[in-house]
């Protein structure tokens, strides 16, 4: 089945539709949401993305990143993608929303108005294997050091991502 990305101006106006991969290849700016979810003891879910995927396959990101579809809040989106993705239903909340460019490999590119929320969750995931290899929580200092230390191991969003997220929320 063919996925079709929002694609909106700055101000989030909906400017129309394009095939998701199109609107990788012509970097058009498109909505799209992100997930962080934490554990009791403030480690963040990573997932490593599945092997089949069409960009950036095998790379740690956050917990969840999607796109709403076209009739779809983001919210309903985020909460649509973790139970599709994790098979969890989880209580969110939007933190912020911003604008981001990345060059994801390949001639792709992620250009996105995204809005960024955050969970808590503990127990059990049931993993859609062709979208996340595994998950696992690490805490933000590990965090930093390992992608300090192997950078490519994450997804170029996700480091973008990060740091926003630092900025607007600590």
């Amino acid at each position: 089945m063919e996925e079709f990305v929002v694609l909106v101006n700055p101000e989030d106006k909906v400017l129309g539709l394009m095939e998701k991969q199109q609107a990788h290849i012509n970097g058009l700016l498109h909505r799209a949401f992100s997930v962080f979810l934490f554990n009791s003891n403030g480690e963040m879910l990573l997932q490593k993305r599945a092997s089949g995927k069409y960009h950036s396959p095998l790379k740690w990101t956050n917990a969840v990143c999607s796109h709403p579809r076209k009739e779809e809040t983001y919210l309903e989106g985020a909460k649509r993608r973790v139970k599709e993705e994790l098979g969890i239903d989880v209580e969110l909340s939007e933190k912020f929303n911003f604008i981001y460019k990345a060059d994801v490999g390949n001639g792709l590119w992620e250009h996105e108005l995204d809005h960024v929320f955050t969970g808590t969750f503990e127990g059990e995931f049931y993993l859609n294997k062709e979208e996340a290899e595994e998950v696992r929580y690490i805490s933000l200092e590990n965090l930093n050091k390992e992608i300090s230390e192997n950078p490519d191991n994450f997804t170029e969003w996700f480091k973008i991502i990060l740091e926003e997220y630092k900025h607007n929320l600590h």
